[in-house]
């Protein structure tokens, strides 16, 4: 049955709120709802510079959005920089970046497709490589892009000006970067870009490029960077404040439970697929006087559930309830390789295991912060093969001595 014009307003409407979960601005709103109303499937872009990225969930907050325009029929194109690449993304960068080879830029791409279908639909998704078109670009193509952008609006950018005024040097190359992204939306034809707040700048340019062709300018959707499981700072792998998409369920879950609870509705909007009416209602029961916990525990089971199957959910839950509410000893952790049971081996042993340094590890032993089959201990002396260690309220190891 066809939608009466009423509907379809209606249903553009929705699936406009949708889209707006989460996000820091949508550029272009009202060309976006006509394009809806129309009811033609749109380009949808992401552009990924290869730099092999292990992907945490940080990363998938814009793949997410990418996965909403997905399933609501809209075509995905992933595009790998391979020619943009060697130039390298100057956005937030303080220098120029080093180049990438063309191995490279392989290489990382292979490590990208791995982890990215498990949010994207690989039968829906198409992936295209930009030196397909970048590559034949003539001289006199290049100048007329360039024709299309002021130095002006170039040193706009902060990390331009930045460098600019402090007499740190910029390649002209760089330049090209955004102009050369923004010649992605022209070849994919693009009614959508979605990336990072730190992409901002070179969303916007093929927004200017593609008027400038005579294109209908794509609409730009920018997502805010994700705080990690401190609650201050971006999510980082570097920064140990990650929860990775490829790491066992078990940990996954334990770790969004250790997120603050002022992050608990930023983690629903932003890592989930949630609608914002279920989310509005967690906000409604959390104003309500509601336990934080019980409400983390619904987003530990959501987010985990992405990402692994229910049995393997529900085995987290129990792990987490049994280890870390009830207190109850695990058995089924990794085993922790030791050639002595003498204090010092088993300290770098952990230490191996853990990046944590000696002189925390002796700092934490002193201050009872390792357990030793659930009791605190100041040393190390007495264990056996086969003891349950837990070091401090996370991590849990098994010793193994080996002959």
């Amino acid at each position: 049955m066809s939608l009466t014009s009423e509907d379809r307003v209606a249903e553009t409407e929705r699936i406009l709120g949708l889209i707006r979960k989460g996000t820091d601005q949508v550029v272009g709103e009202d060309d976006l709802r006509e394009k809806l109303l129309q009811g033609r499937t749109l380009v949808v872009k992401l552009g990924l510079d290869p730099t092999a990225p292990d992907i945490h969930l940080g990363h998938t907050v814009v793949l997410r959005k990418m996965k909403l325009l997905q399933d609501l029929g809209h075509q995905v194109v992933i595009i790998i920089g391979d020619f943009t690449g060697k130039i390298g993304d100057p956005s937030g960068k303080s220098k120029t970046r080093v180049q990438l080879t063309d191995e490279e830029v392989r290489r990382n791409a292979a490590t990208y497709f791995e982890q990215v279908f498990r949010v994207l639909d690989r039968e829906k998704t198409q992936i295209k490589y930009n030196s397909e078109w970048l590559g034949k670009l003539s001289l006199s193509d290049s100048l007329a892009m360039a024709a299309c952008v002021t130095v002006a609006r170039m040193l706009e950018r902060d990390d331009f000006k930045n460098r600019f005024e402090s007499g740190t040097p910029i390649g002209i190359h760089e330049f090209m970067y955004p102009l050369l992204q923004a010649r992605d939306s022209i070849a994919l034809e693009a009614d959508i870009e979605v990336g990072g707040t730190d992409q901002t700048f070179n969303l916007l340019m093929g927004r200017t490029l593609q008027k400038s062709f005579g294109q209908s300018p794509q609409a730009v959707i920018t997502l805010p960077l994700l705080a990690g499981t401190d609650g201050v700072l971006k999510m980082s792998k570097s920064l140990g404040n990650y929860i990775g998409i490829s790491e066992p369920a078990r940990v996954m879950f334990q770790k969004v439970m250790s997120i603050p609870d002022h992050l608990i509705i930023r983690y629903f909007e932003l890592v989930t697929d949630e609608t914002p009416e279920a989310i509005a209602a967690v906000q409604t029961r959390l104003d309500a006087g509601a336990n934080p916990r019980d409400e983390k525990l619904t987003l530990a089971r959501t987010i985990t559930r992405l990402y692994w199957s229910e049995n393997e959910t529900a085995e987290a839950e129990r792990f987490f309830r049994e280890t870390f509410s009830l207190g109850i000893l695990p058995q089924d952790v990794p085993l922790l390789s030791i050639q002595s049971l003498e204090e010092s081996e088993i300290l770098q042993a952990i230490k191996r295991s853990t990046a944590i340094s000696t002189s925390e590890l002796r700092r934490m032993l002193d201050q009872s912060g390792i357990q030793v089959n659930g009791e605190k201990v100041t040393s190390l002396g007495s264990c056996e093969s086969g003891d349950i260690l837990k070091v401090g309220k996370k991590k849990f190891f098994k010793l193994d001595l080996r002959a």
